[in-house]
C-alpha cells in the first residue's frame, strides 16, 4: 500500500515543504493538498518547491476542479512540473466544494469534469485536446514519455460510474469500511462494463489520522475531538445528494446520509480545521467510522482492512495538533507493519 500525506497550503509555505520532506523521509509517497484559491496559497507554486526538495514523492491536489482554471492553463502547469521534476504530478479532481462555493458560485456538473479530465489528461501527456468549438491545441514542448494520471473524488452513484469509466483512479474521502466496500464495488463495476482493467483504476482512501498513546477514553475523546472536522466536511457532500436522492434512496446507502440530519449550516472560513464550529453535529461513531484513530496496533488493523478492500493508497489528513507525530508514527510503525 501506497501512503499520502494530505495537509492545507496555509502560510508559511515553507512548513508545508518542511512536512512533505519529512513524510518522504518516514516513507509516504505521495504529497497531496487541498486547492482553493480564496481559502488557501496557491498550491502548484508551492509543488515546485515540494518537488525540488524531494527526490521520490508525487504530488497533486486533493481535489483542483474544472472551473477555477482553464483547462489547458491546468494541464500546462501539470505538464511544466513534471518536465522539470520527471512525471511525478497527479491531477486529483472534482466538483470543487469549497474552491467554487466560496467565490460565489456553483460546484462543477459531471459532464463538465468529464471533458476537463479528458482535455487535461491528454494535453499533459502531450497529445492534442480539443478545447472547444473545434479549436485543437497541442504543447509543442512537451517530451516523449510525459504522463499525467487523473484520479477522480467521488460519493454519488453517477460519480462513481464516470469514475470507473474514465479516470485513473478514485479518491474516497473516508475510511469507513462498509462504505469504502460499496463505493469500490461501484467503481471497478463500472470499469469493468465500459470495457476497461478495473485493476487500472487506483484507489486512494483520504481520511484523518491520528495515533494515541494507548485507547483510553481522554486519549480518543481528544483524537475525536482533533478528527470531527471531516464529517462535517464530508457531510457538505452528502447533503447535496440528500438534495439530489432523497434522505432514504437506493442510489445512496443510508450508512452515508443518516449523521447529517442535525447539520444546520457550514461556515467555509473553518473548512478542513480542527476547530471547525459548524462540526458539532457529527457523531463519535461517525468520527471512528470515517477516520482513523487510535493506538498504532488499531491503526495497522485498519488499514490492513482496507487494503483487502481493494485500497492501494492511504493518504493522511494531517490536520491537527499532531502533524509531526502523526507522520513520524506512521514511518517508524504503522507503514512497515502493514507492508511487511
Amino acid at each position: 500500500m501506497d501512503f499520502g500525506l494530505v495537509l492545507q497550503t496555509d502560510p508559511p509555505a515553507s512548513r508545508v515543504v518542511s512536512l512533505m520532506k519529512r513524510a518522504e523521509r518516514s516513507g509516504f509517497s505521495y504529497g497531496w493538498t487541498f486547492d482553493s484559491a480564496v481559502l488557501w496559497q496557491e498550491p502548484f507554486v508551492i509543488y515546485s518547491q515540494i518537488l525540488a526538495n524531494t527526490d521520490r514523492l508525487k504530488v497533486g491536489p486533493m481535489v483542483t476542479n474544472p472551473g477555477t482554471r482553464t483547462w489547458e492553463v491546468t494541464a500546462s502547469t501539470f505538464a511544466t512540473l513534471n518536465d522539470m521534476f520527471g512525471n511525478r504530478t497527479v491531477c486529483g479532481i472534482g466538483r470543487g466544494d469549497s474552491a467554487m462555493r466560496v467565490a460565489g458560485r456553483k460546484p462543477n456538473t459531471l459532464a463538465r469534469i468529464s471533458e476537463a479530465m479528458k482535455v487535461i489528461r491528454a494535453l499533459g501527456s502531450g497529445r492534442e485536446a480539443d478545447l472547444g468549438g473545434g479549436t485543437v491545441v497541442r504543447f509543442p514542448w512537451i517530451k516523449p514519455g510525459a504522463e499525467l494520471p487523473v484520479w477522480m473524488a467521488a460519493y454519488g452513484p453517477k460519480a462513481l460510474k464516470m469514475t470507473g469509466e474514465e479516470a485513473d483512479g478514485f479518491i474516497l474521502q473516508l475510511a469507513d469500511l462498509y462504505l469504502t466496500e460499496y463505493m469500490v464495488k461501484a467503481v471497478k463495476d463500472a470499469a469493468v462494463a465500459a470495457g476497461r482493467d478495473p485493476s487500472e483504476v487506483k484507489i486512494c482512501v483520504a481520511a484523518p489520522a491520528y495515533v494515541t498513546e494507548d485507547d483510553s477514553p481522554e486519549a480518543l475523546a481528544h483524537a475525536r475531538e482533533q478528527c470531527r472536522w471531516f464529517g462535517g466536511m464530508v457531510g457538505n457532500h452528502v447533503a447535496d445528494l440528500v438534495s439530489k436522492y432523497g434522505e432514504h434512496s437506493a442510489a445512496v446507502p443510508d450508512e452515508l446520509t443518516e449523521y447529517i440530519k442535525a447539520r444546520e449550516g457550514y461556515d467555509y472560513s473553518h473548512h478542513g480545521r480542527a476547530d471547525n464550529p459548524d462540526t458539532q453535529f457529527v457523531p463519535d461513531e461517525i468520527v471512528d467510522r470515517f477516520c482513523v484513530i487510535g493506538p498504532v496496533e488499531k491503526h495497522i488493523e485498519k488499514l490492513n482492512a482496507l487494503r483487502e478492500l481493494g485500497v492501494d493508497q492511504f493518504a493522511v489528513y494531517d490536520m491537527h495538533d499532531a502533524q509531526e507525530t502523526v507522520i513520524d508514527a506512521y514511518g517508524s510503525s504503522v507503514i512497515p507493519a502493514v507492508n511487511s
